[in-house]
């Protein structure tokens, strides 16, 4: 059970328009297994950080096992090949609560639907401004204007 705070709604509603860019690392497998994989990636973030379920941006990259290189030790972790590398590029401003509950959540479903182990997830977020994205057109498209959800959300805060 996942339990978020009233103010981690009010940001994840408020970063719903986030168009996050999700890069999935993994070695070579099947097509059908990587899809699989982006799929866990992107339920764990309509779970837990409020990304509406059609705001669906992911590069999946497969790689050789020289390709692909990682410590398998690190900080008493012990990681396998079946290493999975996700970043994540986003709006800035969410809690330490929230974000924790994206990694749980994604190494749940991973487990549970395709047996990856959960020390052989890597999850990094990097947060960025809203002016830091391009919806497409050459424009910045949150610079210019919030839609109107947004705004009035704003309006009654």
């Amino acid at each position: 059970m996942i339990f978020f705070s009233f103010a981690d709604i009010v940001m994840a509603s408020k970063q719903e328009t986030d168009v996050p860019l999700v890069r999935i690392s993994l070695m070579k497998t099947s097509a059908e297994r990587a899809r699989q994989v982006a799929d866990a990636v992107h339920e764990a973030m309509v779970d837990t950080i409020g990304i509406p379920a059609e705001d669906r941006f992911q590069i999946v990259s497969m790689h050789e096992p020289h390709e692909l290189i990682y410590d398998a030790t690190f900080y008493g972790i012990e990681r396998s090949d079946g290493f999975i590398a996700v970043q994540i590029t986003l709006a800035a401003g969410r809690s330490t609560e929230v974000k924790t509950n994206l990694y749980r959540r994604m190494t749940e479903l991973l487990k549970a639907r395709l047996q990856v182990r959960p020390e052989d997830v890597f999850v990094s977020l990097v947060g960025v401004a809203p002016d830091d994205f391009s919806l497409g057109n050459g424009r910045a498209q949150f610079a210019e204007a919030l839609p109107p959800h947004l705004q009035a959300l704003q309006k009654s805060s």
